[in-house]
C-alpha cells in the first residue's frame, strides 16, 4: 500500500523504547501519522532499516518500521507475513496463553475470535515489480481501548486490549516485544527459507475445516479443501485495500 507525501511533516523525537541494536525508536506527535512519516523518511533516505516510529495515543497502539528488502518487489511483499508473525507473537506474549491470536487473510489480526487490529505493507510507488525496492515499511494498529465506541454490543466483531484484560500502559512493552520478534522472524526466513516462515504464518491463519494452505513466491495463498478443490487468495489486491482498516477513519474497523 502506498501513501502520498504529507504537506507538512509532523515533529519527531526519540522514543523511550528498549529496542534491539538494529532499531532506532522515534515518537510521532500526530495521531495517524506513523506510517506516513516512516514512508517519508525512507523515501528521502533519512531512515535506515530498523527505524521504528510509534504514535502517542490512548485508543490505539500504532507504529511503523522501515525495512530493507533484498528481493524484487514481486517477492519482497512477502515481508507482510513476517510482520504479522511478529505482531501476533508480541500480542500473544502479553495475553492469556489459552486464547488464540489468529489471522484473517492476509493482514487482519484477531484475538479470541474478534478483530483486534492489523498490519499494512507500504512500498515505493515508482518501483517496478522486477526491481528491488529501496525500502519497505510495515505498519500496524491494535485497538487499545473502545471506551469512546459506546456499548460493546454495538461493535461485536472487534475487541480491544483493555476488554481482553491485557496489562495497562502496554504501548512501549508491546512495541519492544514486536521488534524482538521481528528480528527473530527475519532470521528464520534468512536461515531456513521462506517455506518455514510461511508455515509459521499459516499456523495462525483461520481456514475452513479440512482446508490446507500454502503460499507461493508472489505471496498468494493456495487453498485446497478436503475434496481436492482449490482456491487462490491474491496478496497484492488485499494489501492495496486492507480489510481491517475503516476507510472513513483510517483506523481499525470497530
Amino acid at each position: 500500500m502506498t501513501l502520498p507525501s504529507p504537506a507538512e511533516p509532523s515533529g519527531l523525537r526519540p522514543a523511550p523504547l528498549l529496542l534491539p541494536p538494529a532499531f532506532t525508536g522515534l515518537t510521532v506527535a500526530t495521531p495517524g501519522d506513523a506510517a506516513r512519516q516512516a514512508c517519508r523518511l525512507a523515501r528521502a533516505g533519512d531512515a535506515e532499516a530498523g527505524t521504528l516510529l510509534v504514535e502517542e495515543r490512548e485508543d490505539l497502539i500504532a507504529f511503523a518500521v522501515v525495512l530493507a528488502p533484498a528481493e524484487p518487489l514481486a517477492t519482497a511483499r512477502r515481508a507482510i507475513f513476517v510482520g504479522m508473525q511478529a505482531l501476533a507473537d508480541a500480542v500473544g506474549s502479553f495475553g492469556p496463553p489459552e486464547i488464540p491470536v489468529s489471522f484473517l487473510w492476509p493482514d487482519t489480526l484477531t484475538f479470541n475470535g474478534a478483530r483486534l487490529g492489523g498490519g499494512t505493507l507500504h512500498w515505493p510507488q515508482d518501483c517496478a515489480e522486477g526491481d528491488v525496492p529501496d525500502w519497505l515499511v510495515f505498519s500496524a494498529m491494535l485497538i487499545a481501548s473502545k471506551r469512546e465506541a459506546g456499548d460493546p454490543g454495538l461493535t461485536p466483531d472487534s475487541t480491544s486490549l483493555e476488554e481482553e484484560g491485557f496489562p495497562a500502559a502496554l504501548r512501549e512493552p508491546l512495541v519492544e516485544s514486536f521488534a524482538r520478534h521481528l528480528t527473530k522472524a527475519f532470521e528464520i526466513w534468512s536461515e531456513d527459507g521462506f517455506t518455514r516462515s510461511a508455515g509459521r504464518y499459516l499456523a495462525r491463519l483461520v481456514l475452513p475445516p479440512g482446508t490446507r494452505a500454502s503460499v507461493d513466491e508472489a505471496g498468494d495463498a493456495r487453498l485446497t479443501d478436503a475434496e481436492g478443490r482449490g482456491e487462490t487468495l491474491r496478496l497484492l489486491p488485499a494489501l492495496i485495500a486492507p480489510g481491517w482498516r475503516d476507510p472513513a477513519t483510517g483506523t481499525v474497523r470497530l
